[in-house]
């Protein structure tokens, strides 16, 4: 993968994978699969400067985050 690097307090999130499968072994179509709100951080920008003060970001590469 290229690496990226983001601007300011923004990070890149690679969605986690839809369940293509219930429990019970049924498969679920794509138009019935909820969107994807979880994912892990692949890049981290530099973070801000809030009243002229440089604030780093709290996030890095691996942690897995809800959007």
């Amino acid at each position: 993968m290229t690496s990226i690097t983001p601007i300011g307090d923004r990070v890149v999130v690679q969605p986690e994978a839809a369940e293509e499968k219930t429990s019970s072994g049924l498969f679920i179509p794509d138009t019935a699969q909820e969107k994807p709100q979880r994912g892990t951080i692949l890049f981290v920008g530099p973070g801000q400067v809030e009243n002229g003060k440089h604030v780093e970001m709290t996030v890095k590469a691996g942690d897995t985050v809800l959007y």
